[in-house]
């Protein structure tokens, strides 16, 4: 039986939520799977939208498809595209689009549909609230203030509403949707980009007709299938002696003649032979142990572009900032590469020797969160480890650095970038690692533990504390970390800095009191000088409460001694991105005791998770105290070293009230003099070595 043909409508989104003579209803059934984007998603989206307007006003942003099926009584029930639908509807509320007129709800999803109708306050719906839905909403709203400036809302809310277009199938009331859902699930997958540079990569070297081609096609295919495989080791996809040394911990090779040669039926495919057949599922080589496999912080795409860049930093002419790390552009920058290239067929060559390359330096070098997405206090859950073999015995993993204090401060510093650019596009850090790896090597763990610090500070103060790399919602313009890292194609990290600024200034003028637009690298630069402090003067010491050393350690932080363990458990989780004010919001302002402009400076923040924010933003900083304090609360949601110490400040102050010491009444623990005090003393530690 022939196929019906489905109504196929370009919409744009105000035509999908704002338009229409009757108010229509979006129902997600109750077959789909919970809303399920996360930050990355959500945020990648938005800035793809944005990048798509900067371009021009008048291009269109084609989103995907939206499949639904008329119920009748202007009901559509979602069948395919929920997650971009709800996506929408959740940057429309985050925007205040008050023009919605059609809804979307939740079949026999009672905690959804509730969530969905009262975003602005679903922090009141107690245990009746979808985590899911309402960490969408939070992510919009954080990723839109990030990326689109106070000048731009309105330009951008109409160009989200007219420009961003979406393909609309409406299934009509007669067709047979058991038919219909096999027909879907029938036609296979669509070609991958990294697949089609795949092609674009061998296709020079099948153009020279040498019987030597045929080997190094296949040499590159096995190369890419190994290297794509994200969450194990390199040494194991690709288990080559001569590669990586009789330890499995060496890169050997000096480039890609000296990959061990492939046979000449492997790896060899057109973009011609790709297009022509349906995508089939590759099995993956399961030798290895589950133990070694970890969570990637890269997809293969943006990996590749990594190494793209890397590869390109060596030609001439090649503009560092220029080049877009972000995989919507993967085609278009491995296209103007191939084109600029006197030698195609060399430089697919060199990009495979680079590519295997950089796969074991990101795997062995470079942290990786462990699979399990649990973390407790206590258990770093980030992994700076590569894969040993000793002699002839099983290989295994062993930390990167045997000194114990160069390998923490290494994770800590790794793992603060990462959880700072968790979005799998623009790792612009990952890049300068990368770049330092491949003109180094590992020569020293010291040397490497140098350059994370100098990196690490340079993003401070030469972005950071420099409005001049900063937009309106003091968030890094684009380029910003090309422009003052690189110089002259070639890390540029000897200099931190300007020689006679005052940087305690310069932070209190860019991030001034009464604004809310403190970046997350701020926060987690500070707790990682924080942890430095403590290790440079405490740490391995053993020293008792009540010491000398342990005295002024905690008076140069403001406060008394809470013992060492918060430093030695401290880690950088990655639920820690929501602002907190210790002192809430709703209890400052006009006719309150605190006003609304004083509570809002970096004395009185810190970086929480999400869940601990929405559920106490609003308690008393005494209440939170208690809270937060609590063995039955969730320790690694507030696990800030600087948040501890604003909390040890409030409780001393309580202390000091009930015997007597101080007069401040009830509510009135923690205060503005303790803000300024608190936003002094960390600045004596982020700031000292640069007045």
């Amino acid at each position: 039986m022939k196929e019906k043909e489905l109504p196929l409508l370009e919409c744009s989104i105000n035509d999908i939520y704002c338009q229409g003579q009757e108010s229509k209803t979006y129902l997600i059934p109750i077959y789909q799977r919970n809303y399920a984007w996360q930050e990355d998603e959500i945020r990648a989206l938005i800035k793809d939208v944005y990048d798509s307007m900067k371009k021009s006003d008048k291009s269109v942003y084609y989103i995907g498809t939206l499949v639904t099926y008329n119920r009748g009584d202007h009901v559509y029930e979602v069948i395919d595209g929920q997650q971009r639908l709800t996506t929408i509807y959740l940057i429309l509320k985050a925007m205040k689009v008050d023009s919605i007129k059609n809804k979307l709800t939740y079949s026999a999803r009672k905690r959804s549909a509730s969530t969905i109708r009262h975003l602005d306050n679903c922090q009141d719906l107690d245990g009746e609230v979808d985590n899911g839905i309402r960490d969408g909403y939070q992510n919009a709203s954080n990723a839109l203030k990030d990326i689109v400036g106070i000048n731009e809302k309105e330009e951008f809310m109409q160009f989200f509403l007219n420009n961003v277009h979406i393909i609309h199938y409406s299934v009509p009331k007669d067709v047979d949707l058991n038919h219909y859902f096999e027909v879907m699930n029938s036609r296979g997958e669509q070609l991958e980009k990294h697949e089609i540079v795949k092609s674009m990569l061998s296709e020079p070297m099948l153009s020279e007709h040498l019987d030597k081609t045929k080997t190094d096609i296949a040499t590159f295919g096995k190369v890419w299938e190994a290297c794509s495989e994200m969450n194990a080791y390199i040494q194991q996809t690709f288990s080559e002696k001569q590669v990586f040394g009789d330890h499995l911990n060496d890169f050997a090779i000096n480039d890609f003649s000296e990959i061990p040669a492939r046979d000449e039926s492997d790896g060899k495919e057109t973009i011609i032979n790709l297009l022509g057949k349906p995508i089939e599922q590759q099995n993956v080589s399961t030798a290895y142990e589950q133990s070694d496999k970890f969570q990637p912080i890269i997809d293969f795409p943006n990996f590749l572009l990594i190494v793209l860049k890397v590869t390109m930093m060596d030609e001439k002419g090649f503009v560092p900032s220029d080049f877009i790390l972000d995989d919507k552009e993967l085609l278009d920058e491995f296209k103007k590469s191939l084109d600029g290239a006197a030698d195609k067929a060399y430089f697919a060559r060199q990009f495979a020797f680079n590519l295997l390359k950089a796969k074991f330096f990101l795997d062995n070098y470079i942290v990786h969160h462990a699979l399990d997405n649990k973390e407790t206090v206590g258990d770093n859950p980030w992994k700076l480890q590569c894969l040993y073999k000793e002699n002839n015995k099983k290989q295994y993993l062993k930390n990167l650095s045997e000194n114990a204090d160069i390998q923490k401060e290494l994770v800590h510093l790794l793992s603060m970038f990462e959880v700072t650019f968790t979005p799998k596009q623009r790792k612009n850090y990952l890049f300068y690692c990368m770049a330092y790896l491949f003109k180094n090597g590992m020569q020293s763990d010291r040397d490497y533990l140098q350059f994370l610090r100098q990196l690490a500070d340079k993003y401070f103060y030469d972005v950071y504390l420099n409005q001049g790399c900063l937009n309106e919602r003091n968030q890094p313009l684009p380029n910003a970390f090309d422009n003052v890292v690189l110089k002259n194609g070639r890390l540029n990290l000897n200099k931190v800095g300007v020689e006679g600024v005052d940087y305690k200034a310069r932070f209190n003028e860019i991030y001034k009191q009464g604004t809310m637009d403190i970046p997350l690298y701020v926060f987690n630069y500070t707790d990682y000088k924080i942890w430095r402090k403590y290790s440079d003067e405490l740490r391995g010491n053993k020293t008792k409460k009540g010491s000398c050393e342990r005295s002024q350690f905690f008076d140069s932080l403001g406060c008394s001694d809470f013992e060492l363990d918060p430093f030695n458990n401290f880690y950088f989780s990655r639920t820690r991105k929501s602002l907190e004010h210790f002192y809430p919001q709703e209890k400052a302002g006009e006719g309150k005791l605190l006003s609304s402009e004083g509570i809002n400076c970096f004395g009185n923040f810190a970086m929480i998770g999400a869940d601990a924010n929405s559920s106490g933003s609003n308690w008393s900083p005494k209440a939170k105290l208690d809270h937060y304090s609590d063995e039955k609360a969730d320790q690694v949601s507030v696990a800030s070293l600087k948040f501890k110490i604003m909390m040890q400040m409030c409780q001393d102050n309580y202390t000091q009230e009930l015997e007597g010491e101080l007069d401040r009444g009830s509510g009135l623990e923690w205060n503005e003099d303790d803000m300024k005090v608190h936003q002094q003393k960390m600045l004596d530690i982020i700031i000292s070595d640069k007045q």
